[in-house]
């Protein structure tokens, strides 16, 4: 729509527009989200967008003024503007969005102990009056019902939750789904995710709504894990995914009587760099493992350590890693437990990983432990101490630098079975 006006000199002029988006304007979202990229790369079709910190506008407000017969032009972007008692002033862009949007609760999903789970999946109104199907797309060999339920949305921003039941495949499998809204022929599979802090624009961005389902091959001894957080992951979540009774334990409550209901104690990522009690605590959790438990530390940086002694015998860490989660990965021990018990790892349990083998390995220790597995980036020598095992009295002990925290959250079968193992050490 268009206006024109006379100005006079120091009066304010207002005018209200109305004007109709056209429905070929694609949605707003960043222009390196809009195709999915490749590992480490996004792919940006057109290659004049490439280096803009942000994507440009596509509805703006174009003014033609004329002072004493010089023309001049200059185009806005519109935002709509709020006064907020505290802020002030508050502007959100102009952003086109689709009719509608769709978002699956969890991004993996583990079958582990049962052939069927409830997915919930959550249907937004972009506008008023929506009325349409929602269905799963599958991977093969898996099954949903119902096929499909219908949705009517009467007002902008509502929101509906509908429960699926999703059936696994009985072998091993892994694939991807997808929830498919359709309206009047049209397909929306987009979760529509908002960014709204202070210190950054108001953004709105658009990812596919899919979500990893995983049926594992998976054996494992002992039910109860004591966890220990370090500086935060997903670890204790993801073993319960697969069945185990995770507890998470506060470190200052640890004592000897404490720790005699669980089956394995694990500790979180770098809980030795930022738990000062574990100086005191160490020595209940090393006799607990020479009872018959099975203490399991993960990763720590070889700087800061809270205490002198992380394992039963002399180990010391270093800054060995392996960046490429590629690399190949060799069995010192084919023999070993951890290898064999109850799951039978093979390098197939190797793919799939994700950023990375793992970080700050032991790079000395003594010989009470074993090294089970050898890793190296291209051009670098062998990496031996991603994962130690040490018999310790009547249980188990394990240092393991592999990046189960990031390998977890990704749906990396592997990663899970080897976790199992290491928790089953000296279960019957």
């Amino acid at each position: 729509d268009t206006e024109q006006k006379t100005l006079t000199n120091n009066q304010k002029f207002s005018k209200d527009l109305t004007g109709k988006v056209s429905s070929d304007i694609d949605y707003t979202n960043a222009y390196w989200l809009k195709e999915k990229g490749t590992l480490g790369m996004y792919k940006v079709t057109d290659p004049t967008l490439i280096g803009k910190p942000e994507t440009e506008h596509q509805v703006k407000a174009s003014f033609e003024l004329e002072i004493e017969g010089q023309p001049i032009t200059f185009t806005k972007d519109i935002v709509y503007k709020t006064n907020d008692p505290v802020k002030g002033e508050v502007y959100r862009p102009l952003e086109i969005i689709p009719e509608v949007s769709v978002a699956l609760k969890d991004k993996v999903i583990i079958y582990a102990n049962g052939p069927t789970k409830t997915i919930p999946v959550t249907v937004k109104a972009g506008s008023e009056n929506l009325s349409g199907n929602l269905t799963i797309q599958t991977p093969s060999g898996w099954s949903i019902n119902p096929k499909s339920v219908s949705f009517d949305l009467k007002q902008s921003g509502e929101e509906k939750v509908f429960n699926f039941t999703l059936t696994a495949p009985s072998t091993q499998s892994e694939g991807y789904i997808t929830p498919i809204a359709t309206i009047n022929g049209k397909k929306y599979s987009d979760e529509m995710i908002t960014i709204d802090y202070d210190h950054i624009p108001y953004q709105t961005v658009f990812l596919p709504a899919e979500s990893k389902v995983v049926k594992l091959d998976i054996t494992k001894k002992g039910e109860n894990i004591g966890y220990i957080a370090g500086a935060g992951d997903v670890v204790p979540e993801s073993l319960e995914q697969i069945g185990y009774n995770v507890t998470i334990l506060n470190p200052y409550d640890i004592s000897e009587k404490s720790l005699k209901e669980y089956d394995a104690i694990v500790m979180g990522i770098r809980a030795y760099n930022t738990l000062d009690i574990l100086k005191f605590k160490q020595p209940i959790l090393l006799d607990y493992v020479k009872n018959g438990g099975n203490l399991v530390l993960q990763y720590n940086t070889s700087r800061g350590l809270k205490a002198d002694n992380l394992g039963p015998y002399p180990l010391t860490l270093s800054r060995d890693r392996v960046t490429d989660e590629n690399a190949e990965v060799r069995f010192l021990l084919p023999d070993h437990p951890v290898l064999n018990k109850p799951n039978k790892l093979s390098e197939n349990d190797f793919k799939g990983w994700v950023q990375e083998r793992g970080l700050y390995f032991p790079g000395e220790w003594s010989t009470e432990y074993k090294a089970v597995l050898s890793s190296n980036d291209q051009g670098e020598s062998p990496k031996d101490g991603s994962l130690l095992v040490a018999k310790y009295g009547k249980g188990y002990y394990v240092y393991t630098g592999l990046s189960f925290f990031r390998e977890f959250p990704a749906g990396v079968s592997g990663a899970y079975r080897l976790f199992a193992n290491i928790l089953s050490l000296g279960k019957q």
